[in-house]
């Protein structure tokens, strides 16, 4: 009788053998974390600025050089040589050879100098140096859309710099092979297509891991890669005096970049959390604290910007259930908020495009050696960065954009109003050296602006948009320049002005969070900010 009970303790006090086990699992698995979104883990645990984003940053903005190399390029490759007399007939005061017979001159350099002497493009054919330019932009154009939507859903930033930069390598050496011109415009399209995606691609990609407080001086600096890159071109130029050498010399580069640079390049973090991959996400986060010497805790995930700070059950570390999110600018069209700021993006880059290409175009008409003009015309851009990049903080992006484009259109339209009052070589070379000091600082500038005014899922496509806009003010500078006389200085400043006029209907994004959704951006700017 007493044996009964014994046993009948016995058997409940087996499950409460075997529980504690399974407590700490339990326990585990309801521990919240702490979910933060990418900026505010930048800041707290792996470092805005380090050794990690400083050694990306100058491997991913190298591509901007070579963007420069396939931009600039026709300045050496189409432009006209000098000719000399070879026969009695021939008269050395006349100011063209479009007037003197057949065989009586010849081009300086031979024939291979240029496609202009090569293919013949002078006279009544000069107007097709103009429009290889014109098609060029057009690509750029078409391809910024293009790989500004494929960046940000299926390639990815990285990606979609493998692909522009492998199109741009073979594309320009296609270029050198030309037999005839239209086959010569055929592969500037496509080079100019391709050549559209370098740079957005580029500088998302470079400043996507940077912190909210330093990245405004690292996507202002990503222009004196560019300019270094117009710089060295003139070396290679002054190097390689055929056009078709030219093009060889200046695609081999995007074959290196593709080999020896952008195996070290890292894909976005940002990228990866809205693609749902969480898990990439975080590997990436934790490489960056590493390399920079900070500490990220286990318990510690990435989060979109609606789901930072929640505190409910999550595991670090896993990929998300969440399904991919993609953008696109239908997107952008359909939120009142993006849908305005699109617009005024769109705007000012082609305002500002038209102002510093045409006066870019300037510099052939100095009379001085080309060679020179193209290295002191980037130079001259330089200062214009950094002094951007030191007041962007301390005044904010609104007034530094429409400052920058107010001092430039000044000096346009001191150049028009004046051009009549002597002094005309004079004043058009201060007017359009000042001109351009401060529509370099608005395109630098306004880069940074533009990724700033759009979330991660459409920035890209965003910028894309822009860049779009801007390649059309781009392909419109050259007709400007050609009206003569006063007439381009006072387009050119009239332009400025509408540019500076737009931007002050933007919202200032200094010290504001770079958000990953469009939900969360409209929550955020629902929310008034409160700097302390």
């Amino acid at each position: 009788m007493s044996k009964t009970p014994r046993t009948e303790s016995l058997a409940p006090s087996e499950p409460d053998l075997r529980s504690p086990l399974l407590e700490p699992e339990a326990g585990a698995a309801t521990k919240p974390v702490e979910r933060l979104c990418i900026d505010d883990m930048l800041k707290k645990y792996c470092g805005e600025f380090g050794w990690w984003q400083l050694r990306h940053f100058v491997l991913t903005s190298m591509a901007w050089a070579l963007e420069a190399f396939h931009t600039m390029v026709v300045i050496f490759a189409d432009r006209e040589p000098a000719w000399r007399c070879t026969d009695r007939g021939c008269s050395t005061d006349a100011k063209s050879v479009c007037k003197l017979e057949p065989g009586s001159w010849e081009w300086i350099g031979g024939s291979g100098s240029s496609t202009v002497a090569e293919f013949g493009l002078i006279c009544s054919e000069k107007y097709k140096v103009g429009l290889v330019q014109a098609l060029f932009f057009g690509g750029c154009m078409i391809g910024a859309g293009v790989f500004g939507h494929l960046s940000d859903s299926k390639l990815g930033r990285k990606g979609s710099l493998l692909v522009v930069c492998m199109l741009n390598a073979i594309f320009g050496c296609l270029t050198a092979l030309s037999p005839d011109y239209w086959t010569y415009a055929l592969f500037r399209l496509l080079t100019g297509f391709s050549t559209g995606g370098v740079g957005l691609c580029a500088f998302v990609l470079a400043t996507e891991p940077v912190g909210p407080t330093k990245r405004g001086v690292a996507g202002m600096s990503t222009f004196y890669f560019f300019s270094g890159g117009i710089a060295a071109l003139s070396g290679i130029a002054y190097i390689f005096q055929t056009w078709r050498a030219l093009y060889i010399a200046t695609s081999i580069p995007s074959i290196l970049f593709l080999i020896i640079i952008l195996p070290f390049v890292s894909e976005s973090p940002r990228w990866f959390l809205i693609r749902g991959k969480t898990g990439q996400a975080m590997k990436t986060m934790h490489k960056i604290a590493k390399c920079n010497g900070k500490n990220l805790p286990d318990g510690v995930t990435l989060a979109l910007d609606e789901d930072a700070n929640d505190t409910s059950d999550y595991k670090t570390g896993q990929e998300s259930n969440k399904e991919a999110i993609t953008g696109s600018l239908v997107d952008v069209l359909r939120s009142p908020l993006t849908r305005v700021r699109l617009f005024l993006a769109v705007a000012i880059n082609f305002f500002c495009s038209i102002v510093y290409y045409g006066l870019s175009l300037n510099v052939v008409n100095l009379g001085t050696n080309l060679h020179l003009n193209v290295f002191l015309n980037a130079v001259a851009e330089m200062p214009a960065f950094l002094l951007t990049a030191l007041l962007l903080d301390r005044f904010g992006r609104k007034p530094l954009t429409v400052g920058t484009q107010w001092f430039s259109a000044a000096f346009c339209l001191a150049g028009g109003l004046l051009w009549g009052y002597g002094m005309q070589k004079t004043i058009r070379m201060v007017c359009g050296i000042l001109g351009i000091f401060g529509m370099a600082g608005t395109y630098n500038l306004f880069f940074i602006y533009t990724v700033e005014l759009f979330p991660t899922v459409v920035r890209n496509a965003a910028l894309g948009c822009a860049t779009q806009a801007a390649q059309m003010g781009a392909i419109l500078a050259p007709f400007v320049v050609v009206l003569g006389n006063g007439i381009p200085f006072m387009v050119f400043g009239v332009c400025g002005v509408a540019g500076g006029l737009l931007a002050f209907f933007l919202p200032e994004t200094l010290n504001k969070p770079l958000y990953d959704t469009m939900e969360g951006m409209e929550d955020g700017e629902s929310v008034p900010t409160i700097n302390v």
